[in-house]
């Protein structure tokens, strides 16, 4: 039984009594601290609200059943009902809470507020902090959604230098769905992934974003061969193994993983020499991958024997492009730096990006947690006893962990986003908010769908 109330950190449940008699309100709000990207992209609120927050959450049964829970596991009466017998009574079940936040797709520099929740009602104070768990969770989309944006404009780079920046939306291909922890984890990642691009075999990801982001198809693959079909041949029948690949898929993409046994054998002699014409002959296009060895050494010798073998093109950047029957896609050990290191390699060698895909999974989906980019939601404002008072936290350990004080505003202006306090700005009041109510009192205000968002957060070549 999904139940809100118990949908918390342990603490939480005994946080409303240590709270200053007298308050009434709790203002709260989300930021990246910093960390490895110099911006965000804010993605998956819809969803955790969608599927967390939005509707009649609260029951008799459900409270009961917290009751019984709290008392068991605190081992005595810490938890107070009152606030959530008062929700089923006077809001029908329905949380009374506001959250303002920045439109999904949104590319914002760090440290600055993203999302701000605030009771609606004075007698539910404690629900704005109690729901930071949850909510808090929108961690894993914005920093997965963050980092595949950053890898795209590497790779977006590299191909206005070297080659075609029009193929730049299949060029990191997601390979994560085994590498996570659960179906929920794969979904999310994907989805937040395909913010940016549309390749996928994360097949989740896009089930996500149908159901939960209006989408259609946003998400697409091509036929590829794995181990097990290739070594079921035996190491004699490398070759028939991969001709019959070529003759059930006559035409178009079709990827082959070649390092089962010699990679560089299967290139030079297999793919290069015995199956040359078949490959030139084709409708499509062969898109090799190793998958085992240093990526940057392997695909600098494989980028060479495919030229020597297959040729190819100078295009009028200078640099080379293999016959356009025959590609690279390296899968095995990529994230962001892996994938700087191959360019490098790439444009020293004289080979345009043009011929090279990524295929990344724990690289993109499973290598991260909240301090990547230092996630934290704390409270900004209180109301006390009908005094509006400014909250803040500034360890004397740790100045990068001080907080924003009082009511915040996310303000453009001149082509840049700051965060606006009630405390700092003389004239807050009067300053244009970027975040908009997305969620007010059990209900979703904002609906968008997964192409507004990917616009948003599009890069232009």
């Amino acid at each position: 039984m999904e139940n809100i109330i118990v949908k918390t950190d342990s603490y939480k449940a005994s946080h409303g009594p240590q709270y200053p008699p007298g308050t009434t309100k709790i203002i709260s709000y989300l930021e990246s601290r910093g960390g490895e990207y110099p911006e965000t992209v804010f993605f998956g609120l819809q969803y955790i609200l969608k599927k967390h927050l939005t509707g009649v959450l609260v029951t008799q049964e459900k409270l009961e059943f917290a009751k019984e829970f709290w008392k068991s596991h605190f081992g005595n009466d810490i938890f107070k009902a009152d606030m959530w017998q008062h929700i089923i009574d006077h809001h029908g079940g329905k949380l009374p809470i506001r959250i303002k936040a920045v439109p999904e797709g949104t590319v914002v520099p760090v440290k600055n507020a993203l999302m701000t929740i605030e009771n609606t009602d004075p007698v539910c104070f404690p629900l704005t902090n109690f729901l930071e768990t949850i909510l808090m969770q929108i961690w894993y989309p914005i920093t997965i959604a963050s980092n595949s944006r950053e890898i795209k404009k590497t790779i977006l780079k590299a191909l206005n230098e070297t080659g075609d920046a029009s193929t730049i939306d299949f060029k990191l291909h997601d390979f994560g769905y085994r590498g996570v922890s659960s179906s929920e984890t794969a979904a999310i990642g994907a989805a937040s992934h395909l913010v940016n691009f549309m390749g996928t075999d994360t097949v989740a990801g896009i089930i996500l974003a149908m159901e939960y982001y209006h989408a259609g198809m946003v998400g697409f693959s091509i036929p590829a061969s794995e181990h097990s079909t290739i070594t079921s041949w035996g190491k004699e029948g490398e070759t028939e193994a991969y001709k019959n690949l070529l003759e059930v898929y006559q035409d178009g993409l079709v990827a082959c993983v070649s390092d089962s046994f010699d990679i560089y054998n299967a290139c030079g002699n297999i793919w290069g020499t015995q199956l040359k014409d078949m490959v030139t002959n084709r409708d499509g296009k062969l898109v090799i991958r190793p998958d085992s060895g240093d990526p940057v050494e392997v695909n600098r010798k494989l980028l060479h024997i495919l030229w020597d073998k297959f040729g190819g093109s100078v295009n009028e950047k200078g640099y080379k492009v293999l016959h356009p029957t025959v590609g690279l896609i390296q899968g095995d050990g990529i994230d962001h730096e892996m994938v700087k290191r191959i360019i490098q390699m790439m444009k020293e060698e004289g080979f345009s990006v043009d011929n090279m895909a990524f295929g990344s999974g724990g690289g993109l989906l499973q290598k991260f947690d909240r301090d990547t980019l230092k996630f934290a939601i704390k409270c900004s404002c209180a109301v006390i006893n009908g005094e509006e008072v400014n909250v803040q936290k500034d360890p004397i350990t740790s100045s990068g962990k001080k907080s924003k004080a009082g009511r915040l505003k996310l303000v453009y202006s001149n082509g840049f986003y700051r965060t606006a306090s009630s405390k700092e700005d003389a004239d807050f009041e009067s300053l244009e908010d970027s975040m908009i109510t997305v969620f007010e009192n059990g209900d979703l205000l904002v609906d968008d769908d997964f192409e507004t968002i990917r616009n948003r957060a599009g890069i232009s070549n």
